[in-house]
């Protein structure tokens, strides 16, 4: 079972789908339109993603060389100019970010991985699979940081698409398993606004519970 299936992958189509008033009038006029613009998104923020994952450990005058390997290589191959300096600028303004500074530098001794595959059993026989951004681990705690490009963000972790909660607590339930004994911590980097955003252990445990009422069924088998 994959993380994002547990509400994730409608959540994020959702979010990059969602229309205002005058989205929902271009979308009116031209169909064609507003499924552009989302496609667009949403490849910028892959984009930005793979830049974050090989970058901000660089010094900042080889990123343009640097990123332009990367992307040539990746969905959508080498943007134009003004679109990877527009992801540059972006970039460099998460880097410069003070707030984000634990999340992309972190305590000596600590073991980062990036694009992280985890598994974990759940019930019924099933497996948990899922990939994540970006992973810390010291001795005594596990960070869990995922990276979310949405141009509107909530203000608060309760305000959190459902999907993202139940896909970060299923995150939280792999770490466990692997690093029994170690604080795990669970925080969405919002990289339009520059935020790092820790999500309560209670708030969890909700969507854990709930993402695992979902999978009853295909427990339960036919």
């Amino acid at each position: 079972v994959a993380a994002t299936a547990l509400g994730g992958d409608k959540v994020l189509a959702a979010a990059a789908g969602g229309a205002k008033g005058d989205q929902r009038a271009t979308a009116a006029a031209d169909p064609g339109a507003q499924a552009a613009d989302r496609d667009a998104a949403l490849l910028a923020g892959t984009r930005l993603h793979l830049l974050l994952e090989h970058l901000p450990g660089l010094p900042p005058q080889d990123w343009p060389a640097r990123a332009a390997d990367l992307l040539a290589g990746a969905e959508g191959g080498l943007p134009t100019a003004p679109e990877l300096t527009a992801l540059l600028d972006e970039l460099a303004e998460i880097a410069a970010a003070e707030s984000l500074a634990p999340l992309l530098s972190p305590p000596p001794g600590a073991t980062v991985l990036r694009e992280a595959p985890l598994s974990a059993p759940l019930p019924g026989g099933l497996v948990l699979s899922g990939t994540i951004d970006r992973l810390v681990i010291t001795s005594d705690r596990i960070t869990i940081v995922d990276y979310k490009s949405n141009a509107a963000v909530p203000d608060t972790p309760e305000a959190t698409p459902e999907g993202y909660l139940r896909q970060m607590a299923a995150y939280r339930h792999a770490a466990r398993a692997i690093w029994p004994g170690r604080a795990v911590e669970c925080v969405i980097l919002w990289t339009r606004a520059r935020q790092a955003m820790t999500l309560p252990d209670p708030l969890l445990d909700l969507a854990w519970a709930a993402a695992l009422r979902g999978l009853e069924p295909a427990a339960a088998g036919p």
